[in-house]
């Protein structure tokens, strides 16, 4: 055959960047070299996908917006540690770690195989209406202690708004991703894009609590506008 021809030949040559073998990977628990070829498995087994598939595209930006909770949760925990943390963000903190969790189980739903979602389970590796229920009872609370803004704001006002604030677009661009898997059949439960439309709106809401709990104002869009108030009513809820 032309491939054992091939091989044979190729046994002659000297090694060269090309055909020198490969060292052999350090003991490790995460590198296991499977996914060098470009591909990646999914949950529950099922044939590999590539790394550039839509569903890949898709759990990989769920998995950005949990880092860039994780920003703004360090940010929380230096104000802290500094004794700079205004009673006004005092349970932002819980806030922030519960939203990370859900992405978790966000992210177990769109990275699950098609041919085991029955395996699914609500509220762990599958989106149910009460994580959605919790992101608008949240909401409506944080809404009824922070002065809203009337324009579209500037992100920059401060470290821990602009974190929210860049949470707050990688969870939009996960929604925009996950539209297109659901218009194919590939979203396993009915509430996984009502809960990433809800999660990016809460955010902007939060991000606008974290401002006035510093007594700064959001920035609006259009010189010469008014910016919002610079402090909450009354303490954010925990």
């Amino acid at each position: 055959m032309v491939g054992e021809e091939a091989r044979e030949s190729s046994q002659d040559l000297s090694p060269t960047r090309a055909t020198a073998p490969r060292p052999a990977i350090a003991s490790s628990a995460v590198a296991t070299g499977r996914g060098d070829d470009g591909s990646t498995g999914l949950l529950y087994g099922g044939p590999r996908i590539s790394k550039d598939d839509p569903r890949t595209e898709a759990y990989g930006t769920v998995d950005e917006a949990v880092a860039a909770l994780g920003l703004a949760r360090a940010e929380l925990g230096l104000k802290a540690q500094y004794g700079a943390l205004p009673p006004a963000l005092g349970g932002l903190g819980e806030l922030l770690l519960q939203l990370q969790r859900d992405l978790f189980v966000v992210g177990s739903e769109l990275a699950s195989n098609p041919e085991a979602w029955s395996r699914l389970v609500d509220g762990v590796t599958r989106v149910d209406e009460p994580m959605v229920e919790r992101l608008e009872v949240t909401m409506a609370e944080l809404e009824g202690h922070i002065a809203m803004p009337t324009e579209f704001v500037v992100p920059g006002e401060t470290r821990l708004s602009a974190a929210l604030e860049l949470a707050r677009t990688i969870v939009r661009r996960a929604e925009r991703r996950t539209v297109g898997l659901a218009a194919n059949g590939m979203v396993a439960g009915s509430w996984l894009l009502p809960y990433l439309n809800r999660l990016a709106d809460l955010l902007w809401v939060v991000a606008r609590a974290a401002e006035q709990g510093e007594q700064r104002g959001s920035i609006p869009a259009r010189p010469g506008r008014r910016a919002a108030a610079r402090g909450p009513r009354s303490p954010a809820p925990g």
